[in-house]
């Protein structure tokens, strides 16, 4: 009886919690009603009059997603380059030297997203600046052109091999060294913290470029002087994530020699093999703002503003009983923080993939983060470091704009109550 009654208080309790967000809720709904103050017809949505659904994002920047939203600044930003004809090449130098006074990097360049980068930074360290070379890629005879995989297969590494890298697997920190010999063109590697600055002295001491590959790394924007600090060759990330630049936009920093060389072997110079990933004056001057408004963000402010809305769905969520919930923030990428909510999918007979789609299905639509990885070539070799399988529903705070942690709440708190009480009847 003792454990049934701590139980009993521990579920009022969590009912106490939720009792002024749902109230909250409650008047909203009452005041939307009584004034007419619904959300704008479909009719009025630039994506549905295409029969595409615009949707809550719960799941984080993921690029099928259309990544991040982007910042006013950046969108102003935009506007003003919309507005003039400029000379692309003397524009990546320009916005190369102003990179370097940001982020004590020698140079860098803005690229089409970090996958984009990876292609300039594979070209730039095979071919380098010579004109023949660069004419010659993606065919690397007699070329430097082998490319080594620090910890394996990347979903990514399509854009090492687009531009003529051959890929050579060392799964582990002692694999690297062995693997080097005279057709090594670069090192690739996603790792991080000790590793990191291990593989960059194997680097240094072999005298072959590494790249450093962290697309989600931003935020915290001292990445972008990290990085630097320890001597990374080349290093990106992407424009369109934690940055909130452009979509289609990335970065890459580093070596001042590998960054021109970079440079000769993109568009928009005719005949380099990256030719087809053009950025326009639009993205690199709006990656660019990106990164500046980035140095003067408050860090710590915005963490406790992700944070609050991710708790303030688990109070919702937490009077469900058999929910168990979590928040925590990654350390490898994708630095939010992040909620996480779980249930025994067996007794329920409910699981993570129909919550997922009733989520999705109803309205308004909502995505949240699941084993499901929808953007991924099906294939058995795909990266085991990529998206592991799991048992629960993951919401990401960054992408939730401002009352959106609200709807998703009252969703969760309505499909899974009705899944618990579906549970109990059978």
């Amino acid at each position: 009886m003792e454990l049934v009654n701590l139980f009993d208080r521990r579920q009022i309790l969590k009912w106490a919690g939720a009792a002024p967000l749902i109230g909250y809720i409650a008047t909203q709904e009452l005041a939307e009603k009584a004034w007419g103050a619904v959300a704008k017809s479909a009719k009025d949505n630039i994506y549905a009059r295409i029969g595409v659904r615009p949707f809550i994002n719960g799941r984080g920047t993921w690029t099928y997603l259309s990544g991040s939203l982007e910042l006013p600044e950046v969108k102003a930003a935009k506007q003003q380059a919309a507005a003039h004809f400029v000379d692309i090449i003397e524009l990546q130098h320009a916005v190369g030297r102003r990179l370097a006074e940001l982020t004590g990097a020698e140079s860098g360049m803005i690229t089409s997203g970090a996958a984009g980068a990876m292609a300039s930074a594979t070209a730039a360290c095979i071919a380098g600046r010579d004109p023949a070379r660069i004419w010659q890629l993606p065919d690397t005879t007699g070329l430097k052109h082998e490319v080594i995989m620090h910890g394996g297969r990347s979903l990514f590494d399509s854009a090492i091999r687009l531009a003529g890298g051959k890929l050579v697997v060392a799964k582990t920190d002692d694999e690297v060294r062995p693997a080097i010999n005279d057709n090594t063109a670069m090192i690739y590697t996603t790792t991080l913290g000790a590793r990191l600055e291990k593989i960059i002295a194997v680097a240094k001491d072999a005298k072959v470029p590494l790249l450093l590959d962290d697309a989600a790394g931003i935020p915290p924007i001292d990445n972008m002087k990290l990085y630097a600090k320890m001597g990374a060759d080349l290093y990106t990330f992407s424009g369109g994530k934690g940055l909130c630049g452009p979509q289609c936009s990335g970065v890459l920093l580093g070596r001042k020699d590998l960054l021109e060389a970079a440079i000769l072997n993109t568009s928009p110079y005719e005949g380099a093999v990256c030719r087809p990933m053009k950025v326009g004056k639009e993205e690199i001057m709006g990656c660019l703002t990106a990164i500046e408004t980035w140095m003067k963000i408050d860090q710590n402010a915005l963490d406790r503003q992700w944070n609050e809305r991710v708790e303030r769905i688990r109070k919702l969520v937490d009077t469900v009983q058999g929910v168990k919930t979590d928040v925590f923030t990654p350390k490898d990428g994708n630095r939010y923080p992040t909620l996480v909510i779980g249930w025994d999918e067996e007794s329920w007979g409910f699981t993570v993939a129909e919550c997922d789609k009733l989520l999705r299905d109803g309205e308004p639509r909502i995505e949240v983060l699941t084993s499901a990885n929808p953007s991924a070539v099906e294939q058995e070799d795909n990266n085991p470091k990529a998206l592991k399988r799991r048992d629960r529903i993951e919401i990401v705070s960054m992408t939730l704009q401002p009352g959106e942690e609200l709807v998703v709440g009252k969703r969760l708190r309505e499909i899974l109550s009705k899944a618990k009480k579906g549970a109990k009847a059978a």
